[in-house]
This record gives structure tokens, sequence and C-alpha cells, in this order.
């Protein structure tokens, strides 16, 4: 059973590195869009946010994988 349980957090920590790297791909997409000139420094900021809590816990999911 623990084996088990390694390898599911080791797939959720790759499930979590994967949603940062989506993040900051829509983050980056967004930068060829004029259209939301009013809110872009907001979905910047929390996109950058959110790609970096992503990214910190799965790494954090990834590292305890013995």
């Amino acid at each position: 059973m623990g084996k088990n349980v390694g390898n599911v957090r080791t797939k959720f920590g790759d499930y979590l590195i994967d949603i940062s790297k989506y993040v900051i791909t829509a983050v980056l997409i967004t930068l060829f869009f004029d259209d939301i000139s009013s809110s872009k420094p907001l979905m910047y900021v929390t996109g950058a946010l959110v790609a970096i809590l992503t990214l910190v816990w799965g790494l954090f999911y990834f590292k305890r994988r013995k």
C-alpha cells in the first residue's frame, strides 16, 4: 500500500506541474490579445501566483517520492 501512495503522490505532483505550465501558457497567449487591457495587470499577477503556487505544490509532492 505504501508504494501505491508514493505513486499517487508522484502522479499528483506531475499533474500540478502540468497545471502550472498550462497557466503560464495561457497568460503568455493573452499577451497577443489586447481586448482585455483594463484588467491585464490583475490577470498577469493572478496567473503568475496560480502558476507559482501550483508549481511549488507539485514539486513538494514530486520531491517527497522515495
